[in-house]
């Protein structure tokens, strides 16, 4: 069940789903590898990887809509490439000069980042799809069984799981806030605005920040000594993934050269 609004995962019953997790992470890295391998200003490679993955997608029976709005969270970070149109140099398609700056557009510095932009929005595509169609705990197993350090994914799980502490515990303030937040009714039903001045509201907020780090911070000790009175050395112990069946390994295999022909294409057509 979708328990927590934190929680990306999406229950279903589309073919993406059904996959095991150790196959969609292995072919999930793949692909972002595989894009992440793609030559700058590649357009036709581009559009054909946007296309595999909106397939996916569709497969993944989560809505075009909701995932495609979710990876635009891609693109606040790929900005960060923008200072390349500027700086990247010859040959130009822009100039002007405002007052003592000049601003110079480059064609290789454009390219670059509209690659990085097209990189980074497939990349998410990928990503999404993994994470709401695969349970977290799965994920780990995962990636176990891929063999990545033992410490790495232990701390991918302990900062998974203190997420919801901290969620929690915020929620606990906020509804405690809210108890104590006596308003008359008539300036409530009037749409009055509850509270002080702007630094009032800050130094309130402030001091509900430090107040959380500080429930967090106590009872994630709390916690920790109680996994420790239980056996707790730095691993999370499981029962072994079973072997994957015939079907699941030939998917796995063609998922894999495709990525490799993929790359090889790329570089026969740069």
């Amino acid at each position: 069940m979708h328990f927590h609004y934190l929680d990306p995962y999406h229950e279903g019953k589309s073919v993406i789903h059904a996959l095991d997790a150790r196959v969609k992470f292995v072919l999930a890295l793949a692909f972002i590898l595989t894009v992440s391998l793609m030559p700058i200003g590649a357009a036709a490679m581009y559009v054909i990887l946007f296309a595999l993955a909106m397939a996916i997608v569709v497969l993944s029976e989560l809505g075009i809509g909701y995932v495609l709005k979710r990876a635009g969270l891609a693109v606040p970070f790929a900005l960060a490439a923008l200072p390349l149109v500027f700086t990247a140099g010859a040959p130009l398609l822009a100039q002007a000069t405002l007052g003592f700056l000049t601003i110079e557009i480059s064609q290789a510095g454009l390219a670059r980042f509209l690659s990085v932009l097209a990189k980074s929005y497939i990349s998410m595509l990928i990503g999404i799809v993994l994470a709401t169609t695969t349970p977290f705990p799965m994920l780990l197993t995962a990636m176990r069984a891929v063999r990545l350090p033992r410490m790495l994914v232990a701390i991918f799980g302990l900062m998974w799981r203190y997420l919801f502490v901290l969620a929690d515990e915020a929620n606990r303030l906020l509804r405690a806030r809210a108890a104590r937040s006596g308003a008359p009714a008539e300036k409530t039903a009037a749409g009055g605005r509850l509270g002080g001045s702007i630094p009032w509201r800050a130094r309130v907020a402030g001091g509900m920040a430090g107040n959380l780090f500080l429930r967090s911070f106590e009872r994630g000790d709390r916690i920790y000594a109680a996994m420790s009175a239980r056996g707790y050395d730095g691993e999370v112990r499981g029962f072994a993934a079973p072997a994957l069946n015939p079907a699941q390994q030939v998917m796995l295999g063609m998922g894999l050269a495709s990525c490799i022909g993929l790359v090889v294409l790329s570089r026969l057509l740069g």
